[in-house]
C-alpha cells in the first residue's frame, strides 16, 4: 500500500521524461542520478583518508601473513594470529564506513526501482547491444541466471531495461567515484 502511494507519486515526474526521451534514455538518466547521488553520499559520509590509512594497513598484514605462511615459520604464524584480532576491528570499521552511504540512499533507491519494475512504460523495455558488447560485458552470464522477477523474451545480444540499468548505473558509478576521489571501502 506505501509503495503505491510512492508509484503514484512518482508517475508525474517520471512519466513525461520517459514519454519525452523514450525508456532507454530515461533508464540512462535515472542510473546517472542514482549513480551521483550513491557516489556523492559516499564521499560526504565517508572519510576517505581513514578509509585509505585502513586499506594500507590491511594489504600490509595481509602481505605479512601470506609472507608467514610461506615461510611456514611457527613464531612468525603466531604472532600474525595475535594480530589478527587488531586488524578485525579495523575490517570491522571499513565494513560500517561503507554501510553509511547505504543506510542513507538505501530506502530512495528502493522506491526508484518499485517505480521501474510497475511502470508498463519502462518494463518491457530490451536494448539490444553490439555483439562485442554483449560479450565484453558478460551478458551471457547474465542470460544463464533465471530471471523470476523480469520475464521479458530477450534477443541474442540484448538485456532487459534492468540488465541495462545496472550496466549503466556500474559504469557510471566508477565515472563518478573516479572524479570526485572515491575510494571503494572493500578494495585493498
Amino acid at each position: 500500500m506505501v509503495f503505491e502511494s510512492f508509484f503514484t507519486a512518482l508517475n508525474p515526474v517520471f512519466n513525461p521524461i520517459v514519454n519525452t526521451f523514450g525508456p532507454i534514455l530515461t533508464i540512462f538518466i535515472i542510473a546517472t542520478v542514482v549513480a551521483f547521488i550513491t557516489t556523492l553520499a559516499t564521499k560526504l559520509l565517508v572519510n576517505q583518508d581513514r578509509l585509505a590509512f585502513l586499506q594500507k594497513e590491511m594489504k600490509e598484514f595481509n602481505q605479512e601473513m601470506m609472507e608467514a605462511r610461506k615461510a611456514n615459520n611457527p613464531d612468525a604464524l603466531e604472532k600474525m594470529q595475535k594480530k589478527q584480532m587488531e586488524f578485525m576491528s579495523l575490517q570491522k570499521e571499513m565494513m560500517f564506513m561503507s554501510f553509511k552511504p547505504m543506510i542513507v540512499t538505501w530506502v530512495p533507491i528502493l522506491i526508484i526501482y518499485y517505480w521501474m519494475f510497475q511502470s508498463q512504460l519502462l518494463n518491457h523495455t530490451v536494448v539490444d547491444l553490439p555483439q562485442f558488447a554483449y560479450y565484453v560485458l558478460l551478458v551471457p552470464l547474465w542470460h544463464a541466471i533465471p530471471y523470476s522477477i523480469i520475464n521479458i523474451p530477450l534477443d541474442p545480444y540484448s538485456v532487459s531495461w534492468f540488465g541495462w540499468y545496472f550496466l549503466c548505473s556500474f559504469a557510471l558509478s566508477q565515472i563518478f567515484r573516479k572524479f570526485m576521489g572515491v575510494k571503494n571501502a572493500g578494495a585493498m
